[in-house]
């Protein structure tokens, strides 16, 4: 089943942060992902958004995710992220939920 990690981000720091986006393309595909969303602006149909940036990468399955994660890769950048953003990231498990 897919899992997505999905980031909700406030950019702090925009050059620090692009250091991070450059770069991260290349680990996400070392470990089966792609990008579905990255910070493209909204069309919001109802209510307030509040998110600035949001980004949903998908991978073949949550191992996968939690790979890419945990990678010695994205661990080499992760710091530029934190350093550059504020914002939340978790992993969601595709499909019909029991």
């Amino acid at each position: 089943m897919a899992a997505y990690i999905v980031a909700h981000v406030k950019i702090t720091d925009p050059e620090t942060y692009e250091r991070y986006r450059a770069r991260t393309p290349d680990v996400v595909a070392a470990y089966g992902g792609r990008f579905v969303i990255r910070g493209s602006e909204p069309e919001v149909l109802e209510g307030a958004w509040a998110v600035q940036r949001l980004v949903v990468i998908e991978f073949p399955d949550k191992a996968a995710a939690r790979r890419f994660y945990e990678s010695p890769e994205y661990q080499e950048i992760v710091d530029l992220r934190r350093q550059a953003s504020e914002g939340t990231l978790a992993i969601f498990e595709g499909g019909p939920q029991s």
